[in-house]
C-alpha cells in the first residue's frame, strides 16, 4: 500500500484564532503534503459572517482535498440578532461556505473518511456546546463505510469526542456517544477523529476488538488548555498507523508526542496467482 498522510485540524476558532499559529501552519501544512486535511469544527469562535468567511480564505490557502466537519461554536450566538439567525436558520452560514452539515466523505483505495455532525443548534439541557449523535445519523455513516475498499481504513470524523478522555480539560457529555462507539467499533472503524478538547489524545474504544481508536487534535486559537496550538499529523502504511501532536513554539510546530497503534487489517502477500487478501492483524 503506498503510505497514506492525513492532517487533522480543529478549534481554530477565527475571531480568536492564535495569529502566529495559524499563519506558521500553513507553510508546515504545505510542507507535509496531505493526501487530505481534515477540519473537525469549531472554525469560528462566535458564528460570525466575518469569522467564516476568514475560514474559508484559510482554508483556500491549505493543499486540497479537504473535508469539514462542523462544531460547536460553529452556529451564530453572540447578541440578540444573532441569536435571531440561530433560531431562523442556524447552518447556512456553514453551509453557504462548506457544504452539508451532514454527511460527507471522502474515497480512496487506501481509506474512507466519512463525516458526522455531533453540534446541534438547540438542545434539551442547558449546555448547547455538548454534543449529541443520533442513531439515524450512525447507521448513515456506517452505510457510507460498508463501501470502503477492502482492507481499507474506515475513519470517522465529528467534533466531539464520543467517549469521555480521561483527565482532559473539558467535557463532551455526547448524547448517544457510548452507543456510536460501540456500533463504530462492532463495524470496524479504525479511527474516530475530533476536536474540541484543544488537547491532543489517542486512545482505543472499549469495546469490540479494542481496535478502534479515538483521536483528538489539539486548538490554533488563543484559547489553549494547558496545551500550546497544535494540529496531528497522522501517517499510515500497512502495519500502523502513527499520530504526532505538533505544537506551536516561538515561530515554528514542532513534536509535542507521538503515538503508533497497529494496524487492525494487514494486507497479505500475493499469492501465485497475483491476488491478495487482507489478513486480521493479532494485537
Amino acid at each position: 500500500m503506498t503510505p497514506l498522510k492525513l492532517v487533522q485540524v480543529s478549534d481554530i476558532h477565527f475571531g480568536g484564532e492564535h495569529k502566529a499559529a495559524v499563519e506558521a501552519a500553513v507553510a508546515r501544512i504545505h510542507a507535509e503534503r496531505p493526501d487530505l486535511l481534515i477540519a473537525a469544527g469549531d472554525l469560528t469562535k462566535d458564528g460570525k459572517v466575518e469569522e467564516f468567511d476568514a475560514a474559508l480564505a484559510w482554508l483556500n490557502r491549505l493543499p486540497q482535498p479537504r473535508l469539514v466537519s462542523p462544531g460547536n461554536h460553529d452556529v451564530p450566538f453572540a447578541g440578540p440578532r444573532e441569536i435571531l439567525t440561530r433560531l431562523v436558520a442556524p447552518w447556512r452560514r456553514y453551509e453557504d461556505r462548506f457544504g452539508a452539515r451532514m454527511n460527507s466523505d471522502w474515497d480512496d483505495p487506501r481509506a474512507t473518511v466519512v463525516t458526522l455532525n455531533s453540534a446541534r443548534a438547540f438542545q434539551l439541557r442547558a449546555n448547547w456546546s455538548k454534543g449529541a449523535v443520533s442513531r439515524r445519523q450512525v447507521r448513515e455513516v456506517c452505510a457510507d463505510l460498508k463501501g470502503a475498499a477492502p482492507g481499507a481504513l474506515k475513519i470517522v470524523v465529528c467534533h466531539h469526542p464520543l467517549i469521555e478522555m480521561i483527565g482532559g480539560p473539558m467535557t463532551a457529555k455526547v448524547h448517544g456517544g457510548t452507543a456510536a462507539a460501540q456500533t463504530f467499533a462492532q463495524a470496524g472503524v479504525d479511527l474516530v477523529l475530533t476536536g474540541h478538547i484543544h488537547a491532543p489524545f489517542v486512545h482505543p474504544y472499549p469495546f469490540s476488538d479494542g481496535c478502534t481508536q479515538a483521536v483528538g487534535s489539539g486548538t490554533l486559537s488563543v484559547r489553549e488548555r494547558g496545551v500550546p496550538p497544535g494540529f496531528n499529523v497522522i501517517e499510515v502504511d500497512d502495519v500502523d498507523i502513527r499520530i504526532t501532536a505538533l505544537a506551536f513554539e516561538r515561530t515554528e510546530f514542532v513534536t509535542f508526542r507521538t503515538w503508533s497503534v497497529p494496524r487492525r487489517c494487514v494486507p497479505k502477500a500475493p499469492d501465485e496467482n497475483g491476488a491478495t487478501e487482507v489478513a486480521p492483524l493479532k494485537v
